[in-house]
């Protein structure tokens, strides 16, 4: 092994750390290692001219001065991949933070790889189930696909995805890997302890970048995340879920490290890389002859507007946008899912059938409806609209609390038992309320059930009379 190269540190602000070095330059992306026990860890953003490069450091920078040694690993930042990395947490540097034994039985990988080539895609479509009515119905999952959860602060979007990964464990035999990026540390810790009673952990890899870490770190952990999961899709040939929680804090973490390394921001404070940066992470979410990586990813929208830059980019890497709503979640409707801005390119006769189809727009139509018919109601009350529309109102309401569902993961919240509801289950329920079967039964009857069987033994019909 050639010998380590030294340089030194010429200047340090913030995260930010110039260091000379008088012999050969280490490459973009070279981790260089400082400190008197090599405990800060520095990757190379940019050569700054024959003797300095210019890094940005992946923790924190305290105790670092100008004239101290650096050295040069020789290579990028790496993760582990192999059997040893199921069930353990880690972070991004690859080192256990579950108090679990020492890690065995792994290779070290760069989490610098490009997305597979196009040769290697897998072309077919196919649907993922989750279990929950209002995503199957209206907004159908790709196996192997991307699909985002948009919404504000706390609408349920770690709910929704702690569910999805409960439901999915059940009938899926591949591995989930849960990847972290600004989460709080409260949140890393409750799902390892949900996901430990609900017996998965065998099958999964969790990977964190805390919100207190430096942005250098929480920038790179997606990337760690993604060499785990191309591991077992490529050596292992299995299927991987990957769940992250939240896509908007990785662009939030490279607008931080942009501004340090003194770029000049584009619209409303983006790193004028933001395109390009996230369609490096995005573009290695694929399927390919091997097997599938199926993504579930969280986007915080800034101020509930979804015109914003972070939320523009993400939309157009994705197969399904499932959009949450404040106003839903204030009405008590959960999964406060709104029907008519969520999205999916599997919603079409060719991939989930006809009847399917044909359900789901006659469900949007009706919603629609009602959308329009409440400023009528707000203003002059539900008396003055026609029988038409009142049935119509009627048959929304229905709709929207059929389309609610208790998760297993909320049981301890809600007192309400958790329901798994298949996808014939769903449909023939919503076909039976627009058919107007339940007309005479109490709007509460339908809300937060499983399967439409359910209604019958939750009272007696209304007397109409």
């Amino acid at each position: 092994m050639t010998e380590a190269i030294q340089g030194t540190v010429v200047f340090v602000r913030g995260s930010v750390v110039d260091v000379r070095f008088d012999g050969r330059l280490p490459p973009i992306y070279s981790v260089l290692r400082a400190g008197a026990e090599h405990e800060i860890v520095i990757e190379v953003l940019a050569q700054r001219d024959a003797r300095h490069v210019r890094g940005i450091a992946l923790t924190p920078t305290q105790g670092l001065a100008r004239g101290m040694a650096v050295e040069d690993t020789g290579g990028p930042l790496k993760a582990p991949v192999g059997k040893g990395i199921l069930s353990r947490m880690f972070d991004v540097f690859g080192n256990p933070i579950d108090r679990g034994a020492a890690l065995d039985d792994v290779q070290w990988r760069s989490v610098h790889r490009a997305p597979p080539p196009l040769a290697r895609r897998s072309t077919k479509s196919e649907i993922f189930e989750t279990g929950i009515k209002a995503i199957d119905v209206l907004v159908p999952l790709e196996r192997g696909g991307k699909a985002g959860l948009f919404g504000g602060a706390g609408v349920g979007k770690t709910v929704l995805l702690t569910e999805m990964i409960h439901n999915m464990i059940g009938h899926q035999e591949g591995v989930s890997i849960f990847c972290g990026i600004g989460e709080r540390c409260r949140e890393g810790e409750e799902l390892y302890r949900e996901m430990k009673a609900a017996g998965v952990l065998p099958n999964m890899v969790m990977i964190f970048g805390q919100m207190n870490e430096p942005p250098g770190s929480r920038f790179r952990v997606g990337h760690a995340a993604l060499t785990m999961a191309e591991y077992f899709r490529d050596d292992e040939h299995r299927d991987v879920l990957l769940l992250v929680d939240n896509i908007f804090r990785f662009i939030q973490a490279g607008m931080e490290v942009s501004g340090l390394m003194g770029q000049m921001p584009s619209r409303l404070g983006y790193q004028p890389t933001m395109g390009t940066e996230l369609a490096g992470l995005e573009e290695r979410i694929a399927n390919t002859d091997t097997g599938a990586i199926t993504s579930i990813q969280a986007v915080y929208v800034p101020a509930d507007d979804f015109t914003d830059p972070a939320a523009v980019h993400t939309f157009s890497h994705l197969s399904a946008s499932i959009v949450l709503s404040r106003k839903r979640a204030s009405e008590g409707l959960f999964p406060a899912i709104d029907p008519l801005q969520s999205s999916s390119k599997m919603a079409t006769p060719g991939i989930v059938g006809d009847r399917h189809y044909a359900l789901a727009q006659e469900i949007r139509r009706t919603l629609a409806q009602y959308a329009e018919l409440k400023d009528i109601i707000a203003m002059l009350g539900l008396e003055q609209l026609s029988p038409e529309d009142r049935n119509v109102v009627a048959r929304a309401r229905r709709l929207e609390r059929f389309l609610t569902q208790p998760f297993f993961t909320t049981e301890q919240f809600t007192g309400l038992k958790g329901k798994l509801v298949g996808l014939a289950d769903s449909l023939d329920g919503c076909e039976r309320i627009l058919n107007d079967e339940f007309k005479d039964h109490p709007e509460s009857s339908l809300y937060m059930i499983g399967a439409i069987g359910e209604v019958k033994k939750k009272g007696p019909p209304e007397n109409p009379g």
